[in-house]
């Protein structure tokens, strides 16, 4: 089976978490926390900044790691590697999703996660159970 090893950018402000829906592909409209592939040469921030500036036309800080999930799709194993991040330029916009919200901890669970984001979501309520809410 393939691998494929991407990154995920959880974007925090004001006690809020930032979810996209994907507009394509097998998981259209399904949420997620936006991200993308490892390019050749790139560290892990390199390439969360860069997917998160083409996807969302947003700057990011990777402040902090939070998790690796790994999850077995029907064709490929996943290894997303998650961060906590920051918005500090650019103005937003939808390049690969058809909708995004702001939402609390507890609405998350509201949501139509891609499996693998479940998983994401499983870990940030934990982190919020032990350590308050994640910074």
């Amino acid at each position: 089976m393939k691998t494929i090893e991407v990154v995920a950018a959880v974007i925090k402000h004001d006690n809020k978490i930032f979810t996209s829906r994907r507009n394509y592909g097998e998981f259209e409209n399904m949420w997620e926390f936006p991200g993308g592939k490892i390019e050749e040469g790139e560290t892990r921030e390199e390439s969360l900044i860069r997917e998160i500036k083409e996807e969302l036309e947003l700057n990011i800080e990777v402040n902090k790691y939070l998790t690796t999930v790994e999850y077995d799709y029907t064709s490929f194993h996943l290894i997303m590697h998650c961060f906590i991040c920051t918005i500090i330029g650019g103005e937003l916009r939808l390049n690969v999703h058809n909708d995004a919200k702001w939402t609390t901890l507890e609405e998350l669970d509201k949501f139509n996660w891609i499996p693998a984001d479940i998983l994401v979501v499983e870990k940030l309520k934990e982190c919020e159970k032990k350590y308050g809410y994640p910074n």
